[in-house]
């Protein structure tokens, strides 16, 4: 049987050949012959994770978490797969705008807190929880969310545009 160490090594070139689908079987082989290593789990989420596969990923993190006792780096990872899937969660609330209702408004405004919370870096969540504060008439609530996204995202001139957006629409509202 091989090691953890050599299992990983497989998969390593396999990504440096830009094949996560094949690194993503050694992994899975790796833990299927080495269930309790933490390690394992926490590379085969970041690979699941880089490939867009949401749901293992959080699977393997949650169970390299588990494993590892509370490894900070293994929590932060899985806080931030955790925050990706509430703001697509909320993105599909948001998006259904043509039938959006105050409360759907306020559930994913809910869930883009919450995303927020467990990853502050992502520029999306806050962008996202800014514009379901502004369709709920919460502006200063969505210019303190945009504001954190810009922080996070200087360069970006659709932000600066987005908090000028918003504060029209509240003095037009006033």
């Amino acid at each position: 049987m091989m090691k953890p160490e050599e299992y990983m090594q497989q998969a390593y070139r396999c990504i440096l050949q830009n094949d996560f689908e094949q690194a993503i079987r050694w992994f899975e082989s790796a833990i299927h012959a080495h269930p309790q290593h933490a390690e394992l789990y926490y590379r085969c989420s970041i690979t699941h994770a880089r490939s867009k596969h949401l749901v293992p990923a959080l699977e393997y993190a949650r169970k390299a978490v588990e494993l590892s006792a509370g490894t900070e780096e293994y929590i932060l990872h899985l806080q931030t797969l955790e925050a990706k899937q509430l703001t697509s969660r909320a993105k599909l609330l948001l998006e259904q705008a043509g039938i959006a209702t105050q409360e759907r408004y306020v559930e994913a405004s809910t869930l883009l807190k919450e995303a927020v919370r467990l990853d502050p870096l992502s520029v999306e969540a806050h962008v996202m929880l800014a514009l379901a504060y502004s369709d709920l008439n919460e502006f200063d609530c969505a210019i303190k969310a945009l504001r954190e996204a810009i922080l996070l995202d200087p360069q970006n001139g659709q932000l600066h545009q987005m908090l000028q957006e918003i504060k029209q629409r509240m003095k037009s509202i006033q």
